[in-house]
């Protein structure tokens, strides 16, 4: 027996917003080697991918990549699709953001945006390219992004979001691993953290992160196949020990 309700129930009433596009802040880092005489770490600046749109609306400005998601997939399938079609990225790390509606934020009509942030290592990045919808690809310091050029959409305001989040993340999660190679120094991990959240000062991070209880389990020292530690000195004079993240995440209070 079927339903009466299912019979005089219109579609259109409720009907989802006719588009629902899906937003990627994608971060990098970007090393640059030093000019000096003594070894030391490279030059890094936390950059943020942008698109210039070459079709109405917001025509010739620069646009987070992104596009609407089609009714065969969900809205993260469709940030991880137009990630790869307008970027050529394919993988990092992708994580949802929020959800922007503020009416008026787009001039094509009720357009409810869903926004995600993606890290990504910089080698992925070196055969980026644009899709026909974008007219070119860059990456931009988060001063030149947010202050120096006129964004379209809301955009400014999902980057600055998005930007305090990695910071937060930076801080409280294991995060900082998307930045680095497999094997690092405590010396390459605390300037990822710094180039991220600048205002970090912690003169006994290596201490910390290595004997602090609520932390154990979060690194472990990289050895060779004899149990031997292995160290490097490619930005050091003296050998520093190899670390590497395990697959532990702790959980931490801000009242302890």
């Amino acid at each position: 027996m079927s339903d009466n309700r299912e019979q005089t129930y219109n579609v259109k009433k409720y009907r989802t917003p006719d588009g629902v596009p899906a937003d990627i802040v994608m971060f990098t880092l970007t090393k640059r080697e030093r000019k000096t005489v003594t070894k030391t770490l490279p030059l890094r600046e936390l950059k943020v991918m942008l698109v210039k749109r070459r079709r109405w609306p917001c025509a010739g400005m620069w646009a987070l990549p992104g596009g609407f998601c089609q009714e065969n997939e969900s809205i993260y399938d469709a940030a991880t699709r137009e990630l790869k079609e307008e970027t050529g990225v394919d993988g990092g790390h992708l994580e949802y953001l929020g959800v922007y509606s503020t009416p008026g934020r787009d001039p094509r009509g009720w357009i409810i945006s869903h926004a995600f942030f993606a890290l990504v290592e910089e080698w992925m990045l070196e055969q980026r390219q644009a899709s026909d919808d974008a007219g070119e690809v860059g990456l931009f310091t988060l001063r030149e992004a947010l202050e120096e050029l006129e964004l379209a959409f809301d955009h400014h305001d999902i980057i600055t979001d998005a930007y305090l989040r990695i910071q937060q993340q930076m801080l409280q999660t294991t995060i900082a691993r998307q930045f680095l190679p497999r094997h690092f120094t405590l010396s390459e991990l605390y300037q990822v953290i710094q180039t991220v959240v600048p205002e970090f000062k912690e003169p006994n991070f290596i201490r910390k992160i290595t004997s602090t209880r609520s932390r154990q389990g979060i690194l472990k020292e990289v050895k060779d196949e004899a149990g031997n530690p292995l160290s490097s000195n490619q930005y050091s004079q003296r050998p520093a020990q190899l670390y590497t993240f395990t697959d532990h995440e702790p959980l931490l209070s801000i009242y302890t």
